[in-house]
């Protein structure tokens, strides 16, 4: 085989994925919701007083436009009492569940997730511990709002061989 075309050909990251080029990463904070919540509402409002207005005598307004105010005001409360202002950010999470597991934590990684009817962030903490390989995991949920472990989960982390 050409040696030479093999030196040519080099598969490499593009910028935009490199790490030495990526900044830290803030997550987007729920509170977002309550913006649209707002628009819902005055949509719903102006929609239920032409309803009022015109009534059922109109041939343009009619009772879709009741319907219509009722399931956005319904989508504007629920948009607004979902929409939580995170307190917390993943590094606090990580370092609430280390408590919570009650040994060092090696190896970690934080997702954000949502629970609960009303769309409650919390973050899911994955942790190893600290030694090489791992003796011990832990799952934590975090509250993302307050910062109280929801609940957490520790087990010994199964050693597997990997050789064959």
């Amino acid at each position: 085989m050409n040696d030479h075309l093999d030196d040519d050909l080099r598969d490499e990251l593009p910028d935009d994925l490199n790490v030495a080029h990526a900044s830290g990463y803030e997550f987007p904070d729920n509170s977002r919701r309550r913006r649209p919540a707002v628009l819902y509402a005055i949509i719903a409002a102006v929609c239920l007083v032409l309803y009022l207005a015109k009534g059922d005598s109109s041939a343009v307004v009619n009772k879709g436009y009741l319907w219509a105010a009722i399931l956005l005001g319904a989508v504007a409360v629920f948009s607004f009492t979902s929409g939580w202002r995170m307190r917390i950010d993943e590094r606090e999470a990580l370092v609430a569940a280390q408590g919570a597991v009650g040994f060092p934590v090696g190896h970690a990684s934080a997702q954000q997730v949502w629970r609960g009817l009303r769309s409650r962030p919390t973050w899911r903490v994955l942790v190893y511990s600290a030694e090489d390989p791992p003796r011990r995991r832990g799952l934590v949920l975090v509250d993302a709002v307050d910062g109280r472990v929801v609940e957490h989960l520790v087990q010994d982390n199964p050693l597997e061989d990997w050789q064959v």
